[in-house]
């Protein structure tokens, strides 16, 4: 981790949460030196990164977060996390999306803030699993929302059990989707590692996303930085089934690396935008 006087706040946490991951902890002196920033800039860093659930905050430090991989956190949660990260994500990511096409999104709130770009591109029909993503198509084509988007969107909901995050997922939903096609699928996901994949803590979840995984030709994960090295209870689909994996610009550059190395469709958002294709 080197120097730098002029990092963001963003980039400077991500940084931070890179080395906690990579060493099992750090402490508040080490990082004022090497970051080169006071040490009330570090405390509130690691104040921002506990309140994310991201780092537990110990006497002169922080050390990861030990989360069980069945713990599934809910949609009201996760939806405070890496704002900005998320919007970059879906800004990018929506440009992926071709008018007249027939796209899927999956359940998450990266999914949910690229539904508000999707808005704008002619002609979708999209599937979902999400009851977040169909209320943003439901309530843009209400009289009160104005005449200003473009052609609105066929929006098809699954059924199926709802989840903590708001998605449907189980025996119904599964065979909506047996039954589809998709152009491309953007899939939000809990966790992404080189060992397990992509996976979520919840069983029927699991299932679900690989059918909709199944179903499409062209898969695009979107997906902040933090979900890297995260594994989940349950992998439903492997790295080399990625078609694309678009993140933001909070990367250290060593798992930036790393994630070259498996993810040759990897897309940065935010900053200054990088693409390596196949």
């Amino acid at each position: 981790m080197s120097e730098n006087h002029n990092l963001l706040a963003e980039q400077r946490r991500a940084l931070i949460l890179d080395e906690v991951r990579k060493r099992g902890g750090v402490r508040v002196n080490e990082l004022t030196r090497r970051l080169s920033v006071s040490d009330m800039t570090i405390r509130r860093d690691l104040d921002a990164l506990a309140r994310q659930g991201a780092v537990e905050k110990v006497h002169g430090g922080a050390v990861p977060v030990a989360e069980a991989s069945a713990h599934e956190p809910g949609f009201e949660a996760k939806s405070t996390l890496e704002l900005s990260a998320k919007e970059d994500i879906a800004r990018v990511a929506a440009a992926m999306a071709a008018p007249g096409s027939a796209i899927a999104l999956s359940g998450g709130t990266t999914t949910f803030a690229l539904a508000r770009h999707l808005l704008e591109v002619p002609g979708l029909t999209v599937v979902t699993n999400s009851v977040r993503v169909a209320d943003v198509f439901h309530d843009a084509q209400r009289p009160s929302a104005g005449s200003g988007r473009a052609g609105a969107a066929t929006v098809v909901l699954t059924g199926g059990v709802r989840t903590p995050s708001d998605s449907l997922v189980g025996p119904v939903a599964d065979r909506a989707i047996d039954s589809l096609h998709f152009d491309v699928l953007f899939l939000g996901v809990h966790g992404i590692s080189v060992e397990a994949g992509l996976s979520t803590p919840n069983l029927a979840e699991a299932e679900t996303n690989r059918r909709l995984v199944q179903a499409a030709r062209r898969v695009v994960v979107v997906a902040d930085h933090t979900k890297w090295g995260t594994v989940g209870l349950s992998s439903f689909a492997a790295l080399e089934e990625v078609d694309a994996f678009v993140t933001d610009a909070g990367l250290s550059d060593g798992v930036r690396q790393e994630m070259e190395e498996h993810l040759p469709g990897l897309v940065v958002a935010g900053g200054q935008e990088h693409r390596r294709k196949d």
